[in-house]
């Protein structure tokens, strides 16, 4: 039975047989990562904080973006946009980052035989997925106090959520099963995520920027754009996902390519893991 589970990977049912096992590792995984350290998981919530205070007062203070309106055109405090993007951004950072070194931090677990390593990429996107609960509930509170009460709207960050997960999840089922054979691929991931958290973008409002149309056409295609503004829809512009349903249908044709693709080069390249690791 579980080499049959192995030769056909994981399903829907046998995530949820698994979900104890998945739930136990995703747990384990977030805090083994802060093992030996005085404040233990605290760090996992302060380094962001700190990340967030200091692009505000660099961009903020420094360079003085122009200002950003919300539904009802009145300007919007900059770091609450800030905000808007940033949290988004940490748990898609995070989860791939983590997700890619899956099999490779948990190779002792790819080598034995019965165990259903189909679930390891997501143990590592759950482990992602505490501090984003953190900081939608730290969003949440912020936008509060400063005048944005959460309403019906807000509702659809648990959307956005959803589909950041399903998204970042079927990239890690693909960096995962290649970074087994092409250890460099950790080190692209860093630059690329570099790269992404400027290209999305998460400091600049590319509607008050001078570009061409068609370099923001381009910027759009970045399935990150459709995530990072939909919870500035949610939070700020109170706009409902299926008002943009073209993004909305390129979003979820794009993540169920990688999805496809994903699975397949996983299920391709899993035999060989064991011999590799």
């Amino acid at each position: 039975m579980a080499a049959d589970k192995k030769k056909h990977g994981l399903t829907l049912s046998g995530v949820y047989e698994n979900r104890k096992l998945i739930g136990r590792l995703s747990a384990n995984d977030f805090k083994t990562r802060f093992a030996g350290s005085y404040l233990g998981i605290i760090w996992a919530f302060v380094q962001p904080v700190i990340t967030i205070f200091v692009y505000w007062f660099v961009f903020e203070k420094g360079f003085k973006p122009a200002p950003v309106r919300d539904a009802a055109g009145a300007d919007v405090p900059y770091v609450l946009w800030l905000v808007g993007g940033l949290v988004p951004w940490f748990f898609f950072s995070e989860a791939l980052s983590g997700g890619t070194r899956a099999l490779l931090d948990y190779s002792y677990l790819v080598k034995k035989v019965v165990f259903q390593i189909d679930i390891l990429p997501m143990v590592k996107v759950n482990s992602a997925l505490f501090v984003h609960v953190f900081f939608l509930g730290f969003a949440l509170v912020l936008f509060g106090i400063l005048g944005y009460l959460p309403d019906l709207c807000s509702i659809q960050l648990l959307y956005y959520s959803v589909s950041m997960y399903v998204f970042v999840l079927a990239l890690c089922y693909l960096t995962s099963a290649l970074v087994v054979f092409f250890r460099d691929l950790n080190q692209i991931i860093n630059i690329v995520l570099q790269v992404g958290v400027w290209a999305t973008p998460i400091m600049w409002n590319m509607d008050t920027m001078d570009i061409s149309p068609v370099l923001k056409f381009i910027l759009k295609l970045n399935p990150l754009y459709y995530i990072t503004e939909g919870y500035r829809d949610s939070l700020l512009y109170k706009r409902a996902f299926w008002e943009k349903w073209e993004m909305t249908l390129y979003f979820w044709a794009v993540t169920a390519v990688f999805m496809l693709l994903g699975n397949y080069v996983f299920k391709k390249l899993r035999m060989h893991f064991a011999d590799v690791l």
